[in-house]
């Protein structure tokens, strides 16, 4: 196992949680597995794919994704292939034939296709593994259900000895079950690895103008000047525009979006890819299907509809590991234009809940990576120190009464309410649904009645991105009580509550009487600069920079795919002298050494002399 690693990665450790993984996959056993964007999900089946005997089929739900996967492989010597609808008839004649003899690792394939190839091509191949990417996909909770998912129980029926390895980086406790029921896996183990991603810095302004926002925008790109990022919008008109503004104050941006032509959209992305454009302005659909490791940026320009949402977004700025920023606009608008999307849907009732919890994190006075933590059962014990609420704290207090008075009240409803039913009986409300459930003769009734209806949906909130409470979206959104709320309830365990900060709108000219958002008028902070070697280091890592360049133009390959900026910083850090030291360089692997070590080791010299 630490062989592959090292020949065809250039690791020599694995991440928590892989080696298991990678044991058990590697057994003939079923797994869920849940790691976050630029964990490390795809090495849980890649590894096991060159270790055990036949071809790894992986089901992924995008062309762009495949293509970047099997480059990727490629480029560290693996044998990977995919069947899609780019290739010519040619080709896939020559993919069929060559995993047909056994020449390929991994075999890339869209759920569509599956079906039509189950017959005949994946019926005489020696198939060593199943391993189904995105597999929220596959779930009718999931935040991108994709029908053409749903068939894929069929593979435990028409290959009962053949492992399957689900993978997804957003799924919560009720997605993560019905992945598991709908793909009828055999007796699997799940595993769930942090999701936290501490290199990258979480910040909200909330209420911002258009231009408040664009000179907050211009902030981040003097940050980060000759680094790429992205700017997420909600609809393909504000796409248009946010790139035309930047563009008039001399930004070069690219632009993505779905009213785009087939070749626009694909320039656009080919041009970001290979850095040839730095910046792209661009609707949610972009992204998905790239694992470009040096994206430092990530700007919402919109509120996004779901915390899954947005954490997937995010997670496509710092995959190698270094410092990202990422930045959210949010105000009342968003919230009207994404209700309404909300309405329109078929799951209107899953989707308005999941956009009150996207609302909540960016009204939040509480530790913003908490609450994300939270939100995917990961509860934290302490604060993050990375977002923009750990860098200006509100006054807390000691609120443990306050959340034993609302534990209690919410216990003997044999928790069976949300929100507003737990405020009425808190605030002693003889709503028409507390008089019919009884709930006016509970011994909590009117406990909290000192404090305001509003000031207690306030505290709720915080118990909920505290990991206090959490919501059952399969069971009519009620709240459940859980482990860390147990021991609050039972003395265990103390609750810091923020004080309720009530800021006065500041006026501006043109203030809309329609927006009622409050806008926290939070000092710009300073970024610690990305880079993780000395200053005087800078010049070598740009003519490093400037080689990975001319050897991925010569190749036809994105230049993080020849190394990434995390494998150049070690470069410049550990200066190897020669092949075999610059083989025990992180993320160099064996073909890696042999290919590129001779061209890189000249340059390294010449900067010695």
């Amino acid at each position: 196992m630490f062989k592959t690693l090292k020949r065809y990665f250039g690791y020599t450790s694995f991440r928590p949680l892989q080696k298991e993984i990678i044991t058990h996959v590697s057994e003939g056993k079923d797994a869920l597995v849940l790691m976050p964007t630029g964990g490390g999900k795809s090495l849980c089946y890649q590894i096991p794919a060159l270790m055990m005997e036949g071809t790894a089929v992986v089901v992924s739900p995008l062309i762009s994704l495949m293509r970047d996967q099997v480059e990727a492989l490629r480029a560290n010597g693996v044998e990977a292939v995919a069947l899609n609808s780019t290739n010519d008839d040619a080709e896939n004649v020559a993919v069929r034939r060559a995993c047909l003899q056994g020449r390929v690792k991994l075999l890339y394939i869209s759920p569509e296709r599956l079906q039509n190839e189950l017959p005949f091509l994946l019926k005489d191949m020696k198939v060593s593994l199943f391993a189904i990417d995105e597999a929220h996909c596959i779930s009718q909770w999931g935040h991108d259900f994709r029908p053409e998912y749903a068939q894929l129980n069929v593979l435990k029926r028409e290959f009962p000895g053949v492992p399957v390895v689900a993978l997804t980086a957003t799924a919560d406790k009720v997605t993560r079950q019905d992945i598991l029921d709908q793909l009828g896996l055999d007796n699997p183990r799940v595993f769930i690895s942090s999701f936290d991603r501490p290199n990258l810095s979480l910040e909200v302004r909330r209420g911002y103008r258009q231009d408040e926002k664009l000179r907050a925008i211009q902030a981040v790109l003097a940050r980060h000047k000759g680094e790429c990022g992205i700017i997420y919008c909600m609809s393909r008109k504000t796409t248009e525009k946010v790139a035309e503004l930047l563009r008039k104050r001399g930004v070069p941006v690219a632009v993505y979006h779905a009213g785009l032509s087939v070749e626009e959209r694909e320039r656009a992305q080919d041009d970001f890819i290979n850095d040839r454009v730095r910046l792209v302005c661009a609707t949610v659909a972009f992204g998905m299907g790239i694992d470009k490791s040096n994206v430092r940026f990530v700007i919402h320009y919109n509120l996004p509809k779901s915390i899954e949402c947005f954490y997937q977004e995010i997670g496509r700025a710092g995959r190698d590991g270094l410092p990202a920023e990422t930045l959210l606009f949010y105000s009342y608008g968003d919230i009207i234009q994404l209700e309404r999307f909300a309405e329109d849907s078929g799951q209107r009732d899953i989707n308005m809940e999941r956009l009150h919890r996207m609302r909540e994190y960016a009204e939040a006075d509480v530790c913003r990576r908490r609450i994300l933590l939270n939100y995917f059962g990961e509860p934290a014990g302490c604060d993050c120190g990375n977002c923009d609420v750990c860098r200006n704290p509100p006054q807390r207090f000691d609120g443990t009464v306050l959340v034993q008075k609302a534990l209690s009240a919410l216990v003997r409803t044999d928790e069976q309410v949300g929100m507003s039913v737990l405020v009425d009986i808190l605030r002693g409300t003889y709503s028409p649904e507390v008089k019919r459930m009884g709930y006016d003769r509970l011994k909590t009734f009117a406990a909290g009645r000192e404090v305001p209806g509003r000031d207690w949906q306030d505290y709720v909130l915080q118990m909920m991105q505290l990991g206090f409470v959490e919501i059952a979206y399969d069971q009519n959104n009620h709240f459940r009580l859980t482990d860390s709320g147990r021991a609050v309830l039972y003395g265990h365990g103390q609750a810091m509550l923020a004080r309720i900060r009530r800021e006065e709108r500041q006026p501006t000219r043109q203030a809309k009487k329609a927006d009622p958002v409050l806008r926290l008028t939070v000092p710009e902070q300073p970024r610690p600069h990305s880079a993780l070697v000395r200053p005087e280091d800078d010049g070598l890592f740009e003519a490093l920079r400037q080689l990975r360049r001319q050897l991925a133009d010569e190749q036809q390959l994105p230049p993080y795919i020849v190394m990434s900026d995390k494998v150049l910083r070690a470069l410049c850090e550990f200066r190897p002298r020669t092949l075999d030291e610059f083989g025990r360089v992180p993320g160099i692997g064996e073909y890696k050494k042999e290919k590129y070590g001779a061209r890189f080791l000249r340059l390294l010299t010449s900067f010695g002399d």
